[in-house]
């Protein structure tokens, strides 16, 4: 019989096996079995706690976004204008809790269990459209419409391009040369629609 008070501690340490497993192996193909083992458990206590590999892959995908959730309000409570507001949020999508590599991989394979998991494309829906609105939420003070829109657009492809290349590179981007690389087009763009105003 499970001890008392231990379950939430369980599934904590399924879901941090979850999250290693996956970025070990680089793919979802691994087994109830093979997370187990890594949370020091049985894999009866693992189906018990969650019923499957999908539930424990989805558990997975909520925790990561629940820290990301954090840092993010916590990073946006600190910024007090719109271009510090951007830099929290980039600097909080490449911190070392979010761009560790197990996460990068974690990432790249819930992208791609969204595209037969229902609820996982539901967490992923959540997680671009709050993105996409803190971002647009920045820059519509700083740029009007529709270039915002369009900016917002190509900060959110960005980040997702760098998890990307992250994930499949062999010598993987350092988290300050990330942040480096969106920062110098955040800067490049919004000198270009000042300028672009300018001359109208």
């Amino acid at each position: 019989m499970p001890k008392l008070g231990m379950e939430p501690i369980r599934r904590a340490a399924l879901v941090e096996a979850t999250i290693h497993e996956v970025g070990a192996r680089g793919t979802l193909d691994v087994t109830v079995s093979q997370i187990a083992r890594r949370a020091g458990m049985s894999s009866a206590l693992a189906h018990h706690y969650f019923g499957g590999k999908e539930q424990i892959f989805t558990a997975a995908m909520r925790h990561i976004l629940g820290l990301y959730g954090a840092e993010i309000r916590g990073a946006l409570a600190m910024a007090r204008d719109p271009r510090m507001r951007l830099e929290a949020i980039i600097r909080v999508n490449f911190s070392s809790t979010q761009f560790r590599p197990e996460t990068v991989a974690a990432w790249l394979n819930f992208y791609v269990q969204s595209l037969k998991s229902e609820e996982a494309a539901r967490l992923l829906h959540i997680y671009q459209r709050r993105l996409r609105s803190n971002l647009h939420h920045a820059l519509r003070q700083l740029v009007p419409e529709p270039r915002a829109r369009i900016l917002t657009r190509g900060l959110a492809a960005m980040i997702d391009g760098l998890y990307l290349r992250q994930a499949l590179r062999p010598d993987p981007i350092a988290a300050d040369a990330a942040i480096d690389v969106m920062l110098s087009y955040l800067d490049d763009a919004l000198i270009a629609e000042t300028s672009r105003r300018e001359s109208r």
